[in-house]
């Protein structure tokens, strides 16, 4: 036996098992791509752009040496002067989102707002992945929902 002392959120955020009627259901951190291209504050325009769109990428997720999150590059961003250095360009602190939130609120919130895409950070605040919206759709459609619950 162990006393997690730190909290279920924090346990959640973690990525350790969890038991429950939710435990089968998608969480962000299942859906969101884990091979979404990063950039640092230093790196140029000109060389991110072709990176990104090499690996078949519209958007690039900066962040520092330990893999915090500190910025966004969309489409719009990655248009920008090829010699500009990504800190003039990034969207600074975007909104991440934990591992543990259930994918149908991702999908529902993301809509709602009408966000593209959405970092998928650790408690601390290191990426995990990029969460595309036609996934967190695609993903939450997937759900079945229990009797008596249709609409």
């Amino acid at each position: 036996m162990y006393d997690y002392v730190h909290g279920k959120l924090d346990w959640l955020a973690a990525g350790l098992p969890t038991e429950g009627t939710n435990a089968e259901l998608p969480r962000a951190a299942d859906v969101a791509r884990a091979d979404v291209p990063t950039c640092a504050l230093g790196d140029r325009l000109g060389e991110v752009r072709e990176r990104v769109r090499s690996a078949g990428w519209n958007a690039c997720v900066v962040v520092n040496e330990h893999s915090v999150v500190l910025g966004l590059l969309r489409e719009k961003e990655l248009e920008g002067d090829a010699d500009l250095l990504i800190e003039r360009v990034m969207r600074p602190g975007p909104s991440t989102f934990r591992t543990y939130v259930p994918i149908a609120e991702m999908a529902e919130y993301m809509t709602r707002h009408d966000l593209v895409n959405s970092p998928i950070t650790t408690a601390d605040g290191k990426l995990v992945g990029l969460l595309l919206r036609e996934d967190a759709q695609r993903s939450a459609s997937k759900i079945q929902r229990p009797k008596g619950n249709e609409r």
